[in-house]
C-alpha cells in the first residue's frame, strides 16, 4: 500500500468518526450537555467544544487563546493548549458547536481529498498547537481522538454502540500496537517475560522482553506466554484510554495473575 492509499484510509475512518460523533450530538439534549464523561473536569460539552476547536485549527482557522487558569484536573502544556477549546465555547450553544464541527470538517475534508499527501513523513503545513506530527502521525490521531470522545459522550448519556465501525477498528488496531510499550517501558519485566494481548477484532500483539528492557514484537503468540490478557473491544477501550476500571470479570487473565495487573494498571496509553 503506498503511503497515499494509506493516508486515504486514515481521512476514510477520520470522517466516518466526524459523522457518527456529530449525529450523536445533535441526539442529546441539551440539559445533557453538562453530564460529566470519565474525562476528570470535562462534561459532553467540553468534548465536542475540544473537537471543534481542533479541527477548525486544522481546517486553517486562526490558533485561539484563552485565559484557562489552573484547572485541577489539567496537566502539562498539552492539557492547558486543548482546555482553550473548552473555555472559549463555554458560552456557546450545543447547536452553535455541533454546526462548527460540522462546516470545519467538511472544509477539510474536501481539502484532503483534492491534496491527499503522498509522503506520510511529510511535515504538514498546520498541526494544531505546534506539535511536531507528520502526515501519517497526525492523519492516525484525528479518526481515533474523534471516535474516543464520541464514546466517552456515550457512555455519559447511556447511548452506548458504534463499537464496529470505521473508527472503532482504528482506534482498537493502533492502541493495541502501544502494548510493547506498556509492557517493557511501563511494567518492565524481567528479560524472557512474554506477553499476550487478544482484543476481540484486533490482531493478536505478542511480545517477549529482551535483555535491554525493550518488549520486542512476536511473529506468533507462545504456547504458554508469561501472561495472557483477552478482552472484547470496549472493555479494551476504556483501559487503554485511561477512561476508567472494569469489573475483574470482563479480562480473562492466563499466566502470572500479579504481573497481569500491573499490565492493566498501566494499559492507559492515551488522554
Amino acid at each position: 500500500m503506498s503511503d497515499r492509499e494509506l493516508l486515504a484510509t486514515y481521512v476514510e475512518a477520520w470522517w466516518t468518526s466526524v459523522g457518527d460523533f456529530v449525529d450523536l450530538l445533535e441526539e442529546v439534549p441539551e440539559d445533557e450537555w453538562g453530564t460529566p464523561t470519565d474525562l476528570p473536569g470535562w462534561d459532553v460539552k467540553a468534548c465536542a467544544s475540544h473537537t471543534a476547536h481542533l479541527e477548525s485549527i486544522l481546517a486553517g482557522r486562526p490558533e485561539e487563546t484563552a485565559d484557562v487558569g489552573e484547572p485541577p484536573h489539567v496537566a502539562g502544556l498539552m492539557g492547558l493548549y486543548t482546555e482553550i477549546g473548552v473555555v472559549n465555547r463555554r458560552d456557546r450553544s450545543p447547536a452553535d458547536i455541533v454546526e462548527e464541527i460540522r462546516t470545519v470538517t467538511a472544509e477539510r475534508h474536501a481539502w484532503l481529498l483534492e491534496h491527499m499527501p503522498e509522503d506520510a513523513a511529510a511535515q504538514p503545513e498546520t498541526t494544531f498547537g505546534g506539535v511536531p506530527w507528520n502526515w501519517g502521525t497526525l492523519l492516525r490521531n484525528r479518526p481515533l481522538d474523534v471516535w474516543m470522545h464520541e464514546q466517552d459522550v456515550r457512555r455519559a448519556v447511556g447511548r452506548p454502540g458504534h463499537l464496529d465501525t470505521l473508527g472503532a477498528q482504528h482506534t482498537a488496531d493502533y492502541l493495541s500496537e502501544g502494548f510493547g510499550y506498556v509492557v517493557g517501558k511501563r511494567v518492565a519485566p524481567p528479560a524472557g517475560t512474554t506477553a499476550v494481548l487478544d482484543v476481540e477484532g484486533s490482531p493478536t500483539q505478542a511480545v517477549e522482553v529482551d535483555d535491554d528492557g525493550r518488549a520486542q514484537r512476536l511473529s506468533a503468540p507462545p504456547e504458554e506466554p508469561t501472561v495472557g490478557l483477552a478482552m472484547d473491544r470496549g472493555t479494551f477501550i476504556v483501559l487503554a484510554g485511561g477512561r476508567r476500571t472494569v469489573s475483574p470479570d470482563a479480562v480473562t487473565v492466563t499466566g502470572d495473575a500479579a504481573l497481569a495487573q500491573q499490565v492493566l494498571a498501566n494499559l492507559g496509553t492515551t488522554p
